[in-house]
């Protein structure tokens, strides 16, 4: 069985949503930033840097247990443990698959969390951060629509783990007072992934 420790953060629905589409069994463990339960001894013994998502695997490899933080590493982790083509096999789709996946990782979600504090949570008004922070989520929203020309999805034909690294800081964009209707692809692949059961079933009540 499988514990996933979450909170309802872009990163955490990351997390989410993959174990949905997986169809793994799970425990779903919230883990409440705004308590402060991420420094609990107990919690930091699985994600030393005190963040979510993390997991706890009771069959990993080789059937010994496993812990995983890091939503990246989450995401790949449970697709290899699944199968079902949310992480190919083949080594040349892999290598695009991981570049998305990185890029939405290391890259957008980082952007896309700093336009979040300056928008919704800082408590004075810095209005070039914000400017900033928005102005790099449209380049962005614009890289990605311009990929998604050439592609169904990030990676391709297939939905991936690349799509699901990307999703939640999209999905989220009105509460950071941007629109993405401008962005024809990248509305499609949102709308079409807003769409799936196991979308519908992350972003519901926990």
């Amino acid at each position: 069985m499988i514990d996933l420790y979450f909170w309802i953060t872009d990163n955490g629905y990351k997390a989410r949503q993959m174990i949905e589409e997986t169809g793994l069994a799970h425990n779903l463990k919230p883990v409440e930033l705004p308590k402060r339960e991420q420094f609990s001894p107990e919690f930091m013994k699985i994600s030393p840097g005190h963040k979510i998502p993390a997991l706890v695997d009771d069959d990993g490899p080789g059937g010994a247990a496993v812990t995983l933080f890091e939503s990246g590493a989450i995401l790949k982790y449970l697709a290899e443990k699944s199968g079902g083509g949310l992480y190919p096999d083949d080594p040349a789709e892999r290598v695009i698959v991981d570049q998305w996946l990185f890029y939405g990782s290391a890259t957008f979600t980082t952007h896309a969390q700093q336009l979040g504090l300056f928008t919704l949570r800082f408590p004075e008004d810095v209005p070039q951060a914000k400017k900033h922070y928005a102005d790099q989520y449209r380049d962005m929203c614009g890289i990605f629509d311009r990929r998604l020309a050439d592609s169904e999805y990030l990676a391709g034909d297939e939905y991936t783990i690349a799509d699901i690294a990307v999703y939640p800081d999209v999905h989220v964009h009105k509460s950071y007072g941007i629109g993405i209707d401008e962005w024809t692809n990248l509305r499609r692949w949102h709308d079409a992934i807003r769409a799936r059961p196991a979308a519908l079933r992350a972003w519901g009540p926990y």
